[in-house]
C-alpha cells in the first residue's frame, strides 16, 4: 500500500515516505549507548559543560557508524572527528577575535568562505562530506554556544568523546558472530561473502526481470567489499595470515562475477543447481573454512565455461589461499582536489557559502542570544547526499517538530542532569537505525542535542529552536532554488562524464590486452562504480522539485545507454578469454550500436 500511494505521487513527495531497509544494526545500537559514558563522567564530576563536547563528538561519529570493516571505519569515524575538534577550535577564536561572538559582518562572511571550501571539498566523496559538515557545525557551535571550557579544551573533549565510540567500534565484538577468525576481521567476512551471495542471487535471477537489480547488487556488494578490505594501514600489505585469505578470497570473486554478468547479458535461464557453487563459498567464507565439493560442471557455452573455470580457481584459493596484497581502489590527494575544485564542487560549494551566510545574518539580525541554532541546522540541511532539497526540508520540519514535543513533553519534565544523560544515551543507542530516514533520525537528534543543551546550562527553549528549524528550511530551500551564477546539473554530468570515461578505458582494455585479467577486473570494477555513482546522482536529482529536476532531464537514458555497453563489454570479455578467440559478430554490432546510441545521448547532456 505505501508503494502505491508513492508512486501517484511528485517524486519529490514520494522520496519523503521512502527509508532504507535491513537488519537492524545490533552492534551499532549497543555501543551507542556506552558512547554517553564520558558524559555521565563528567555530570558525577559536577562538570556536565565538560561532558557537551564529548557527547556531541560521540553523536556526530554515530551518525558516521555505519556497518563495514573496523580498519574502514578508523577513517569514517576517525577523520571528520578531527576535522570537527578542528573546527571547533577554530570556532572559539573566531568568538574571541570578534569580541562577544556577535557580528553581523565578520561572522557571515567567514563562515560563507569557510562554507565555500568546505561545501567542495564535501563533493569530493562520503568521507569527505561528513568531514565539510563537521567542521561547518563545529565552527559554529565553537563561535556561539556559551561554554565555560576554553577553546583547546572543547577541541579536546570532542576529539575524547568520538575517540570514545571509535574505541568501542574496535573493541566490541559483534554480536552473534560466526566463524572460526579473528573478529576483528567480521566486517570484511560478511563484505567478501556478500560478494559471492551476490553473485548466486544474479544467477539466479539470470533470464527473468530481476536480473538487472541482481547486476546492480553485485556491483553495490563489490564496492562495499573493497571499501571494507581497503581501509587505512601501518603496513603496505596484509599481516596476517587470516587477513591474506580474505583479500585472496576477494579476488577469486572477479571472474565469478565477470562470468555472472556475461551469463545475465545474454539472457537464457540457468540450471538451479548452478546457484550451488557461489553459496558454498559465501558459507565457506563465513565460517572460515575450506569450500568443500562444488556442483558438477554445465560447459554447453562460453559463459558457463567461464563460470565453471572460475568456480574452480575460487574452490582452490579457498583451500591453499595465496598471500594477495590488499585491493587498490585509493585516490590520490591530487585528483581529490582537482573534484572539489570542477564546476561540480564549485556549484556546491557557492550554495553552501551563500546557506552559511544568509543563515547566520538572519540569526544575528534576530538578536537571539543562542543565535548558532540557525546556522548550525542549515550545514545540516545543505548536505545533498542526505536526499532531494525538498525532501530533506520536509523530513527536517516533521522531525524538528516530533523531537522538541517529546523533549518537551517527557524529558524536560524530570528534574535533575541524570534523566538528561539518560536521553542522550537512549539516544545514541538509536541513531544507527534512525539514519534510515532523515525524518527520524532529525526527531532523534533534536532530543539529543535538546539534552546537551540543557545540561550545557541554557535554557530548553524547545519551541523556540523549532521555529529556528523552520527559518532553516525556509532559508535551504530559497537559497537551493536561486539563479546562481553557475550552471545547475553539474554534479549529474561530472558523474556521468567519469562513468563514461571509464567505461570507455574498460572497453579499450577488453580490446586490446586480453592477457591481464588483473587490470581488465580493476577498470571493470572502475566501471560499474562510476556508473552506480552516476545512477545515485541521477536518482537524487529527478526527486528535487520540477524546476531543478529539468537541468537532468534525458541523464537516465544516458546511464541507461552505458550500463548495456558495459554489460556488453563483459560479455565480450568472456568470449574473448580463450587462446585465439575472435569476437563474435552480435557483440561486435552491438558494441557499435551502443556507441553510436551513447555519443548520440550524451552530445545533448554535455552541451
Amino acid at each position: 500500500m505505501p508503494s502505491l500511494l508513492a508512486s501517484r505521487l511528485p517524486p519529490w513527495l514520494a522520496h519523503v515516505l521512502r527509508a532504507q531497509r535491513g537488519p537492524v544494526p545490533w552492534n551499532a545500537v549497543l555501543r551507542g549507548g556506552p558512547a554517553a559514558l564520558p558524559l555521565l563522567v563528567a555530570v558525577l564530576a559536577e562538570r556536565p559543560s565538560a561532558g557537551v563536547p564529548a557527547a556531541l563528538g560521540a553523536m556526530l561519529a554515530g551518525i558516521n557508524d555505519r556497518p563495514g570493516s573496523r580498519r574502514a571505519s578508523v577513517a569514517r569515524l576517525g577523520l571528520p572527528a578531527l576535522a570537527g575538534s578542528a573546527g571547533l577550535l577554530l570556532g572559539t577564536v573566531i568568538a574571541a577575535a570578534v569580541g562577544d561572538g556577535r557580528s553581523m559582518v565578520v561572522l557571515p562572511l567567514v563562515f560563507g568562505l569557510l562554507g565555500l571550501v568546505a561545501g567542495a571539498v564535501s563533493s569530493t566523496g562520503p568521507v569527505a562530506s561528513a568531514c565539510g559538515t563537521q567542521v561547518l557545525v563545529a565552527v559554529v557551535i565553537g563561535a556561539g554556544m556559551p561554554l565555560p571550557e576554553p577553546g583547546p579544551v572543547r577541541a579536546l573533549l570532542f576529539l575524547a568523546g568520538a575517540g570514545w565510540l571509535l574505541v568501542l567500534r574496535l573493541v566490541l565484538p559483534s554480536p552473534g558472530r560466526l566463524g572460526n577468525g579473528p573478529y576483528r576481521f567480521d566486517g570484511e567476512r560478511e563484505a567478501v561473502a556478500g560478494v559471492y551471495e551476490a553473485v548466486a542471487r544474479l544467477l539466479e535471477a539470470t533470464g527473468g526481470p530481476r536480473a538487472r537489480a541482481g547486476r546492480a547488487a553485485l556491483s553495490a556488494a563489490l564496492d562495499q567489499a573493497q571499501d571494507a578490505l581497503a581501509g587505512p594501514r601501518l603496513r603496505r600489505y596484509a599481516s596476517s595470515a587470516a587477513e591474506r585469505r580474505l583479500h585472496a578470497q576477494y579476488a577469486a570473486a572477479f571472474p565469478l562475477a565477470e562470468a555472472a554478468t556475461a551469463l545475465a547479458w545474454a539472457g537464457y535461464p540457468l540450471p538451479a543447481r548452478i546457484v550451488q557453487g557461489p553459496r558454498r563459498l559465501a558459507a565457506a567464507v563465513r565460517a572460515g573454512r575450506p569450500c568443500g565439493p562444488l556442483a558438477a560442471p554445465a560447459r554447453t557455452d562460453a559463459g558457463l565455461r567461464a563460470l565453471d573455470d572460475a568456480l574452480l580457481r575460487a574452490a582452490a584459493v579457498f583451500d591453499r589461499p595465496a598471500g594477495v596484497p590488499p585491493g587498490g581502489g585509493a585516490r590520490s590527494y591530487v585528483s581529490g582536489l582537482r573534484r572539489a575544485w570542477s564546476a561540480a564542487g564549485y556549484e556546491y560549494g557557492l550554495r553552501v557559502a551563500v546557506c552559511c551566510a544568509t543563515s547566520t545574518v538572519l540569526a544575528q539580525w534576530l538578536h537571539h542570544d543562542h543565535w548558532y541554532w540557525l546556522p548550525a541546522t542549515t550545514v545540516f540541511l545543505v548536505k545533498p547526499d542526505l536526499g532531494p532539497l525538498a525532501s530533506r526540508v520536509v523530513c527536517r520540519a516533521a522531525g524538528t517538530v516530533v523531537g522538541a514535543a517529546v523533549f518537551g513533553a517527557v524529558i524536560v519534565q524530570v528534574p535533575g542532569p541524570f534523566p538528561l544523560v539518560a536521553a542522550v544515551a537512549l539516544c545514541g543507542a538509536l541513531l544507527p537505525v534512525a539514519t534510515r530516514h532523515f525524518a527520524v533520525q532529525t526527531a532523534v537528534v533534536t532530543v539529543l542535542v535538546l539534552s546537551l543543551v540543557v545540561l550545557g546550562g541554557e535554557p530548553p527553549a524547545s519551541w523556540g529552536r523549532v521555529v529556528e528549524s523552520l527559518l532553516a528550511c525556509v532559508t535551504v530551500l530559497l537559497v537551493g532554488h536561486l539563479p546562481l551564477p553557475v550552471r545547475r546539473g553539474h554534479a549529474v554530468r561530472a558523474a556521468l562524464d567519469t562513468a563514461v570515461g571509464a567505461a570507455h578505458r574498460y572497453l579499450g582494455h577488453v580490446l586490446e590486452a586480453r592477457g591481464d585479467h588483473a587490470g581488465r577486473a580493476a577498470l571493470r570494477r572502475d566501471a560499474y562504480r562510476s556508473l552506480a555513482v552516476a545512477r545515485a546522482a541521477i536518482d537524487r536529482s529527478a526527486a528535487e522539485l520540477p524546476s531543478v529536476a529539468r537541468h537532468s532531464a534525458g541523464s537516465e537514458g544516458v546511464a541507461g545507454t552505458l550500463e548495456q555497453l558495459i554489460d556488453t563489454t563483459t560479455a565480450c570479455a568472456v568470449q574473448l578469454d580463450r587462446p585465439a578467440a575472435e569476437l563474435p559478430s552480435l557483440h561486435a554490432e552491438l558494441l557499435a550500436s551502443h556507441l553510436g546510441e551513447l555519443d548520440r545521448a550524451w552530445a545533448v547532456p554535455a552541451r
